[in-house]
């Protein structure tokens, strides 16, 4: 019998409220993935592959894989709907080791990270409507890390300390952790309503953009033959190639790898809702259809929004003379693209609702990934393999309330540190890399386990999870050569992770008494 069979057993999931169905887990899907990503990555994309086609190609190919990848975790969820999510499915078919690095590389970066980048970016546009929440307005200033350089790699270069605007992102961290530990009902609101409002916002923007907002410098600069200009497949591209000021010729496919990375991170953590899983009314049903709607609707909505860009500002800012346009999508205030495209429709008080509307959309962000991050390490303490108290319920709200707890503690220090910016850049390689190990283990599975009951199977299987498979690789690869001051690190951080298992497993930790009392 399995590890998950023997721990994660019927009478363990009644421990949890069943409080999420499917209008719930659905936006769960889609509030996790809209955050700030999506209002100023474009300008960085446009940067890199200088067109307007390349610009939407990047984001068609980032749609591509993920929607192929959440019909691929569909059938995993309904397998196995555990708290833990994709934890339960790498501990599952790859082994304890592989659930343990994913679970030590989530909690340390990647949702920690997450979580604390998105409270800050409350923060900063918080500080549009109240000058006094600043990054530069230091309430304890204690330290400036000097950048380090490691080869390729960079270190350091960050300001540690309590200033007005990580004050109030730690502020929104405790605040959303403390409304979760009152119920999964209470997050489950909480995050309807927030992502209903931020969609709203964003279908705004689009209708706005096509009803009155496109301008003829832009329609002129973007479209026509100028929509196809350096997006042909012979055409070269020059890219930076990590911190020493080289750089390189690269291909259009390769281009727009490099340029996926704002585009990916956009798109990410529709998996969240996997973590959830021990909480959701008929999983079987409930999980693969808020996987496929919520990442196909999102994934609709980004791509429309970048038209819209494209039909209110000119990609290149200062190729063109531009007499009723301010500065195009690659030179936007602070990468702040949809801001200046409200702007441009409305004036000020145009940019004064883009930034209510982002204030909305990192709110609503993080209480999806503070509801779904917390059931990862619960999922970790039952296996003996996170600290034990974190793997038990709260004997009330049925919550996990120490895990949401320490998830808390573990962001507001990153809050502090100043490096969650550089952890989040670290971990592109091994988000993707463990995308990549999960579908391999969708294959693992259908070979170790043909019998198990399967009541969604992945559509479009084996080919299209080979083909993002293969895709996630080319992309990793890439990343590894052009940007290795991100890549590497993340890989270290993974395989750190390697002599940790161990010790952790040396102790002879068994699972704690809450687990044991359910066996």
């Amino acid at each position: 019998m399995s590890q998950l069979a023997k721990e994660s057993n019927p009478r363990e999931d009644q421990e949890f409220v069943k409080g999420l169905g499917l209008t719930s887990a659905t936006t769960l899907v889609m509030g996790s993935m809209i955050g700030s990503g999506v209002f100023i990555v474009a300008a960085d994309i446009a940067r890199i592959v200088e067109s307007p086609a390349l610009l939407i190609a990047a984001w068609l190919v980032t749609g591509f894989m993920t929607i192929v990848a959440a019909l691929s975790y569909g059938e995993l969820a309904a397998m196995m709907p555990k708290a833990g999510g994709q934890y339960v499915y790498l501990r599952e078919a790859l082994g304890p080791l592989w659930g343990f690095l994913y679970g030590w590389t989530l909690f340390l970066v990647i949702q920690c990270g997450t979580i604390a980048a998105v409270a800050v970016a409350f923060g900063k546009f918080l500080g549009v409507f109240l000058p006094g929440v600043s990054s530069t307005n230091w309430i304890l200033h204690i330290w400036k890390v000097p950048a380090i350089h490691l080869g390729p790699m960079v270190l350091g270069n960050m300001e540690v300390g309590l200033n007005t605007q990580n004050l109030v992102a730690i502020s929104t961290i405790l605040l959303l952790s403390a409304v979760n530990v009152f119920g999964v009902r209470t997050g489950a609101i909480v995050q309807v309503v927030f992502t209903t409002a931020k969609i709203a916002s964003l279908l705004g923007l689009i209708l706005l953009g096509i009803w009155i907002g496109s301008t003829p410098e832009a329609l002129s600069a973007n479209f026509g033959a100028n929509f196809w200009l350096n997006a042909g497949w012979g055409a070269l591209h020059q890219i930076p190639v990590g911190v020493g000021g080289a750089t390189a010729l690269v291909s259009t496919i390769t281009v727009i790898a490099v340029a996926q990375v704002g585009s990916l991170f956009s798109a990410d953590a529709w998996n969240n809702v996997t973590f959830t899983a021990g909480e959701v009314r008929n999983p079987q049903r409930n999980l693969p259809l808020s996987l496929a709607i919520g990442t196909g609707a999102v994934i609709l909505i980004y791509i429309a929004v970048n038209f819209i860009y494209l039909l209110v500002l000119p990609l290149w800012g200062d190729s063109y003379s531009l007499t009723s346009v301010g500065r195009g999508i690659q030179y936007a205030s602070e990468d702040r693209v949809a801001t200046a495209v409200m702007q441009q429709i409305m004036g000020q008080s145009g940019a004064k609702l883009m930034a209510l509307a982002i204030l909305v959309s990192t709110f609503g962000c993080n209480n999806g990934l503070i509801l779904a991050g917390s059931r990862v390490y619960y999922a970790m303490a039952r296996n003996g393999l996170f600290f034990h108290s974190v793997g038990r319920l709260h004997p009330r709200f049925k919550t996990p309330h120490l895990s949401l707890i320490v998830q808390a503690i573990w962001a507001s220090f990153l809050c502090l540190s100043g490096s969650y910016g550089q952890l989040l850049d670290y971990t592109i390689f091994a988000v993707l890399l463990f995308y990549i190990l999960t579908l391999v283990g969708l294959f693992v599975l259908r070979r170790t386990r043909p019998d198990a009951p399967r009541p969604y199977r992945a559509i479009g299987y084996p080919w299209l999870p080979a083909i993002y498979i293969v895709m996630a690789l080319f992309i990793d690869v890439v990343l590894l050569v052009y940007k290795p001051q991100y890549t590497w690190p993340g890989l270290v951080i993974v395989l750190l992770g390697i002599p940790v298992y161990f010790l952790w497993s040396r102790k002879g930790v068994q699972t704690p008494p809450s687990a044991a009392s359910t066996e």
